[in-house]
């Protein structure tokens, strides 16, 4: 009975696996909000470079990897998929609980994957410096650590309240020699009008993303990097479920539910989506579920509807599950889950039924968590830790009915950064905040009204 299941550098997938011209029906267009009408390309060459614009659409069923970017892949690629036999044991489960572990990169989590093609791609056009947002701080070290690798400068604009609760991830970011603004900040002109309007507010995504385009809009030598939501990010992800396929394969299995957590929606489409297209398909039978948080519960209580993806309303409208772009989430731990809307592609699932959506308080996660730490040893991150509760809820559900169901999450990023949650968690420390209906609806209400016949 093999714990893990290890792929040799020659099967580091050769092309990305691309979902778009697999789904039943395209994707809504992103729209341009000043007309209501979808975007011209030409109008997001400011700041993204041709070739990640050309991906965001491609009918391409698969992209080809840049040889420069598989052998910066190489590095921690392919990851292990390794078998929880301890957490099974503990659970007294029949199931077969196995996880990818995306934390063995060089920043911890699956971020790389999509930060070292973005910043290839810039650096191609010649790009000299990459302005981008964080949560946690995941994506902002995985950006800090391609851009080094590549020559390129990085800013970082990270939302207050991870800021203030995440030093670390700070300083790892520093240590590839990025700058760290926490946003909103006095150096745009959107931090700043926010800002005045509240100064104590904890920051978001929504805010921090504003922040990053504005930087890049306004910088001839800029360009944008987002660390998920759009399609040439979940795109680069897939090298996650392709090499989960082949290790399952090699052990003879299939999974029946597959699990990962969602805040944009990066590490789950990177999972679940070559998985996705065998059971559109209708070669996999298999139950994907894509785990929120309570505080922030976009894909369960959101709106289907355009809306823009940051707070100032400076980027495209995208169609998506959203609470609203201006709604603030509580200052969760799970920072990278903190944001108001998700991918247009996982949204599209959902509303089809394909994927299901599940939501969670932290303190329920952070007791997943530390079970999986005392059982694994792996120090989960507490956005993964939401996707380690659902595979648990599930191995105790297939206990009572007895049946030897295939679990497979993915293990997004370690938590080594994060103990300071974790120390608020063993002290009791740690609250689940209520799910604010009222700052939703108000949020709803700011919705961005469509020109007539849209």
């Amino acid at each position: 009975m093999e714990r893990k299941i290890l792929l040799p550098e020659e099967e580091l997938p050769e092309a990305w696996f691309n979902l778009i011209p697999r789904l039943p029906e395209p994707p809504a267009p992103p729209l341009d909000p000043r007309t209501g009408k979808p975007i011209n390309p030409e109008d997001l060459r400011r700041i993204f470079p041709q070739a990640l614009i050309e991906q965001e659409m491609s009918p391409k069923p698969w992209i080809e990897i840049p040889e420069e970017v598989r052998k910066v892949y190489r590095l921690w690629r392919p990851t292990p998929l390794r078998r929880a036999l301890a957490l099974e044991e503990e659970l007294k489960t029949p199931a077969r609980i196995y996880y990818k572990d995306e934390s063995v990169s060089p920043p911890g989590s699956h971020k790389p994957n999509t930060a070292v093609a973005q910043a290839y791609y810039n650096k191609v056009e010649g790009i000299r410096r990459l302005a981008t947002e964080t949560g946690a701080g995941q994506w902002g070290s995985a950006l800090s650590f391609a851009c080094r690798l590549f020559g390129l400068e990085c800013t970082v604009y990270m939302v207050r309240v991870s800021y203030q609760q995440k030093p670390y991830r700070r300083t790892l970011m520093h240590l590839w020699g990025a700058e760290v603004y926490p946003s909103p900040s006095e150096r745009t002109e959107a931090g700043r009008r926010i800002l005045s309007q509240n100064p104590e507010t904890p920051g978001s995504l929504g805010i921090a993303i504003s922040e990053a385009v504005e930087d890049a809009a306004t910088h001839e030598d800029t360009n944008y990097a987002l660390g998920s939501v759009l399609n040439h990010v979940l795109l680069h992800q897939t090298v996650i479920g392709l090499e989960t396929q082949r290790q399952l394969s090699l052990v003879g299995e299939k999974p029946d539910v597959l699990i990962a957590c969602v805040g944009g929606g990066s590490n789950f489409g990177g999972f679940t989506f070559p998985f996705i297209g065998e059971i559109l398909e209708g070669r996999l039978s298999a139950e994907v579920l894509a785990v929120e948080p309570a505080s922030c519960p976009t894909l369960t209580k959101g709106v289907y509807t355009y809306d823009y993806g940051d707070t100032a309303g400076l980027t495209p409208l995208l169609l998506m599950h959203t609470l609203g772009h201006t709604f603030e989430p509580p200052g969760i731990h799970a920072g990278g889950l903190r944001y108001h809307g998700d991918a247009p592609l996982v949204c599209q699932l959902v509303k089809a039924g394909v994927v299901k959506p599940r939501a969670y308080p932290q303190t329920a996660c952070f007791e997943a968590a530390v079970l999986f730490a005392r059982t694994e040893g792996i120090v989960p991150a507490p956005e993964t830790s939401h996707a380690i509760r659902a595979a648990i809820d599930e191995a105790l559900k297939a206990r009572e009915t007895g049946e030897e169901k295939v679990i497979v999450f993915n293990f997004s990023g370690h938590g080594h950064f994060d103990l300071s949650a974790y120390d608020a968690y063993l002290e009791g420390q740690l609250e689940d905040y209520e799910y604010p209906e009222e700052k939703i609806r108000e949020a709803l209400e700011r919705l961005p009204k469509f020109p007539t016949g849209i």
